[in-house]
């Protein structure tokens, strides 16, 4: 637990974006803090906005790339005794073009990110919150887990593996005491269509993308309320709701139509 008995929300992905967002909704919900990502300056002055809720916030700049980051994570902060409540696997990138020319480094790197580290960080902070029965956990997914999704195809892959993973966890864990909720936002306005280069698809030309903030709120108040699956958005529930009965072929001409440039 955190200051006065407030319990710690980590959250990696923290400096920007939907991870951002959540991090003020969590300090305004009373948690203290432990914010995750590459970028210190930056997480630095998302820790000073949250302390203005009256929360105690640490920082913790690691690339989660590294595969040594999800340990060095969980012993410093089992050294300073501080214990995870909520953990918040928000961070992730994609990739985009055709797999033949992608990048093989970004490609195992956003699996590492995407997946690697989702899990070690889970295994690593579930078992204390099974002994204390009671925590929550919140994987950030996406839409694309609902379908193959060719010129972004490894990144469509580890989202289904992120959905697959959670709901199958929340499952075991649900009679301990631990929620597992999963995120599955569409086309959200933030750095991550310009870091997977993909702000000129039509994916993100359409007017429905949502604000992180909407989204994140959608994630804060599913979670909280033991929510399994959370898709904010009406027009992301409808395709939800559609890629159960569409074949998946014909899901993946249309995301690859959605994923190519112009």
């Amino acid at each position: 637990m955190g200051e006065a008995n407030r319990p710690v929300a980590l959250i990696t992905g923290a400096s920007s974006g939907i991870g951002l967002d959540l991090a003020k909704l969590f300090a305004q919900g009373g948690h203290d803090l432990v914010l995750v990502a590459r970028n210190e300056e930056a997480l630095r002055a998302v820790a000073s906005e949250c302390e203005k809720s009256g929360v105690k916030v640490h920082v913790l700049a690691k690339d989660l790339s590294n595969s040594s980051a999800a340990q060095e994570i969980f012993d410093e902060l089992s050294s300073r005794g501080i214990a995870v409540e909520v953990l918040v696997n928000n961070a992730g990138f994609g990739t985009h073009g055709p797999f033949v020319r992608t990048k093989l480094e970004e490609e195992v790197g956003m699996i590492q990110v995407n997946i690697t580290a989702l899990i070690a960080l889970t295994r690593l902070f579930l078992p204390q919150m099974i002994s204390r029965k009671s925590g929550k956990i919140m994987n950030v997914a996406s839409m694309a887990g609902f379908a193959p999704g060719p010129y972004m195809s490894v990144y469509y892959a580890t989202k289904a593996f992120v959905l697959s993973q959670s709901i199958a966890l929340s499952h075991e864990v649900k009679k301990h005491g631990v929620i597992v909720s999963v995120l599955c936002p569409g086309p959200t306005r933030t750095d991550f269509q310009k870091r997977a280069k993909i702000a000129e698809s039509k994916l993100f030309k359409k007017p429905r993308s949502m604000t992180s903030m909407d989204v994140a709120k959608a994630g804060y108040e599913g979670l909280m309320a033991g929510k399994l699956i959370v898709v904010p958005g009406f027009s992301n529930k409808v395709i939800r709701v559609a890629s159960k009965v569409v074949p998946r072929g014909m899901l993946a001409k249309v995301a690859g139509k959605m994923n190519m440039d112009r």
